[in-house]
């Protein structure tokens, strides 16, 4: 509807030429309101068809407002149910209008379609009536509607006319539709550039817009094809002209899916003012069939039982689009696979880091980045720095993927035989002298211990925890010892890496699963060797606060079954436990750390370095910082012999023809000219730059180990 422009009258002219001039909100209308009758026989009952184009934005929760002509009968009882097309809240019934609360957002130019299938019943006689739509911020337009002679022929409905036939039956399966033959009421016939109408039982059956090459009208490609809700407008094309039937084809490639649950569904079909319905089809629940198209193939750097690796797999969501902002739904066969901190970075959608990674079990939440391009077809790509692992079973696994409601399964992969060593764009380097984990029946925890800082009534405690050794090893980052606090304490839903440490090192993870605590170390823990763990009171763990012993619980994602548990006294003294024995040259003793000459180590929190037996001093001591150990710029050259130049403002650390350089207060440093993002960022302490020692050691060919008899790190190449 083109909006009116109508000259002021000269004498408002000239009033408002001596004000003040003062912004007024424009005032904006629906455009191209067209309602039309699915039966337009006087008295009788008829669903409503309505169509138009926003001037402005319409977001959930606002209201379009369908007003009826007096003489039309508005049932009271029109309910949300009743309303097709759009998403609805709510519907309310005034006299008769008929008021529907959206409940998704629509964009100024979008075309509205919806349709209102119960509740009107037309008026008693024939003639013209007005149809009035408006929305929350638009005023209305008024489109007409001609109400015909009630008779038995009057009916623009035809029912049962045409058969559907699908590609499968499958609820939300993409499918090739066809439906055929229509044949058109008296004397009609197809007239080139005419408009067919096709509705379907729901919006989601959609995409956002079909391609003409892929529907054909009686045999001949259609001239253009519109999407708008649930309707395909489609011109008919000069090879179906005069034809007085109609068979229409909706190739795969048009996009349709089937409905998203099982039941019976009609079509229908709009000409000339007339009405034909479909036979009723039937959908089957998701899953009675499958569509090989819907199931995505995931592609894993590593299938090994148990090993950390990258996934990646392409999937078409039809039509359902990944927008900006929007989330994807992963889900991974279990939960011990995600580890209990994500860095969104390490979640590629086409081609960009998530602009957000959040895991709560099995299932990863990504939010798409912003400025992100809508669309059906999502490729993603979880790395190998994301720290996902396989299953720990051999077997047979399948991953799911969510956007919008729609939910595809990928094809099976296998898992299982032994890992194998990928190659990552950032490897991280493991320390070749730690053991394999292998079990180790001969270890006895008899004498490991578990302590409370503060064993008073509802007070925040530290806790510690001494295991004599592991049955099977750990795997950094991969694996993790889980504390188990029994009902009556408080744990609370996260825990920061930086307050729980593994044999003197930050913890690289910590996830909690209500009463439990998962603890992800650092470095390697190898069979039959000591743990340690330290958590911090800081990490708000509180007491019960009822006077009583309980039971403290520890277990490994690798061990079967309990590792051990001790008890603890809270507002009493707690209960005697095994003192710990001196080991005898009968007993196992503990394998040491083969630490290579050449290494230069050094213990968090202590101003020195030892390098080949001999102690030397640092002006700042290392220290954690969340999960990354930090160290002084003169480690690297005084300890290990590399060029190193700095100041208050920048570092270089330079071994050969390699260079990594390093600005105070960033986290971005440059190795060679490629840009890299740093854990945290270096900063100044007493004048003395502070470097994450992963980015240099990694970058330069030096290698990282931890010794767990005198809690030191070693760097050795």
């Amino acid at each position: 509807m083109e909006k009116s422009k109508k000259a002021l009258p000269i004498v408002l002219a000239s009033a408002l030429a001596a004000t003040p001039f003062v912004a007024v909100p424009q005032a904006y209308a629906i455009e191209k309101l067209d309602v039309s009758a699915d039966n337009d026989g006087a008295g009788k009952e008829s669903d409503y068809d309505i169509k138009f184009t926003l001037e402005e934005d319409l977001s959930s929760g606002d209201t379009i407002t369908v007003e009826f002509d007096d003489d039309f009968d508005v049932d009271k009882k029109i309910s949300k149910k009743d309303i097709s097309g759009i998403d609805v809240k709510k519907v309310e019934v005034d006299d008769n209008e008929v008021i529907i609360t959206v409940d998704e957002d629509f964009d100024e130019g979008d075309k509205i379609s919806f349709t209102i299938k119960n509740g009107i019943t037309n008026p008693d006689d024939k003639g013209t009536y007005d149809v009035k739509v408006e929305t929350e911020n638009e005023s209305s337009d008024t489109d007409e509607v001609e109400i015909k002679k009630s008779s038995s022929s009057s009916s623009s409905k035809s029912k049962n006319d045409y058969s559907v036939t699908l590609s499968s039956k499958a609820a939300g399966d993409k499918v090739s539709l066809k439906l055929g033959k229509i044949s058109l009421k008296g004397s009609d016939e197809l007239e080139t550039n005419s408009t067919i109408t096709v509705t379907f039982p729901e919006k989601g059956m959609l995409p956002s817009s079909i391609d003409e090459d892929d529907v054909k009208v009686n045999g001949t490609k259609a001239k253009s094809v519109s999407v708008s809700g649930s309707s395909v407008d489609i011109k008919i094309p000069s090879g179906a002209d005069s034809d007085d039937y109609i068979t229409l084809e909706f190739d795969k490639a048009a996009g349709i899916e089937n409905p998203s649950s099982g039941d019976k569904y009609v079509i229908k079909v709009k000409y000339d003012g007339t009405t034909y319905e479909s036979d009723t089809f039937e959908i089957t629940k998701n899953g009675s069939s499958s569509n090989a198209s819907d199931s995505f193939t995931v592609n894993l750097s590593d299938p090994g039982v148990g090993a950390r690796t990258s996934y990646t797999f392409d999937a078409d969501f039809g039509s359902k689009e990944l927008k900006e902002d929007g989330e994807l739904i992963l889900e991974f066969p279990s939960s011990d696979m995600v580890p209990g901190i994500l860095t969104a970075s390490d979640f590629l959608i086409n081609g960009k880091a998530a602009r957000k990674a959040t895991a709560v079990g099995n299932r990863v939440a990504l939010v798409a980045p912003t400025g992100f391009k809508a669309t059906s077809k999502v490729k993603v790509e979880v790395t190998y720095g994301a720290w996902i692992s396989n299953p720990k079973t051999a077997g047979s696994y399948t991953l799911k993927a969510t956007v919008s409601g729609r939910t595809l399964e990928s094809k099976s992969f296998s898992i299982g035989g032994s890992s194998v060593t990928p190659t990552p764009t950032n490897p991280t380097p493991t320390n070749p002298t730690t053991p394999v984990p292998t079990p180790n029946t001969g270890v006895n925890n008899s004498t490991a211990t578990i302590a409370l800082t503060q064993n008073a009534l509802g007070k925040q405690t530290g806790v510690n925890v001494a295991i004599k050794g592991m049955g099977v090893g750990l795997q950094k980052q991969r694996d993790f010892i889980e504390i188990v606090f029994p009902v009556g304490y408080k744990v609370p839903a996260y825990i920061a890496p930086a307050n729980i440490s593994v044999n003197g090192v930050g913890s690289n993870f910590v996830a909690v699963r209500g009463q439990n605590v998962l603890i992800y170390p650092s470095q390697d823990i190898p069979a039959a060797t000591n743990a340690n763990i330290v958590i911090n009171p800081a990490a708000n763990i509180v007491n019960p606060a009822v006077k009583n012993t309980y039971s403290i619980s520890v277990f490994t994602s690798e061990e079967r079954g309990l590792l051990f548990s001790r008890i603890v006294g809270v507002g009493m003294p707690t209960p005697a436990q095994t003192k710990p024995v001196t080991t005898t040259p009968q007993q196992p003793q503990q394998p040491s750390t083969t630490i290579p000459m050449n290494s230069a180590a050094f213990k968090v929190n202590a101003a020195n370095f030892t390098l080949h037996g001999k102690t030397y001093p640092l002006s700042v001591a290392p220290y954690i910082d969340g999960n990354t150990t930090m160290v002084p710029a003169q480690f690297f050259k005084e300890a290990l012999a590399l060029t190193t130049q700095w100041n208050n403002s920048s570092v270089a650390v330079i071994s050969g023809t390699k260079v990594v350089k390093f600005t105070v207060g960033s986290k971005t440093a440059k190795v060679g000219k490629t840009d890299i993002q740093l854990p945290t960022p270096v900063v100044l302490k007493n004048g003395m730059p502070m470097i994450p020692i992963r980015t240099v050691t990694d970058n330069l060919g030096y290698k990282v180990g931890w010794d767990a008899k005198t809690s030191s790190v070693y760097v050795y190449k």
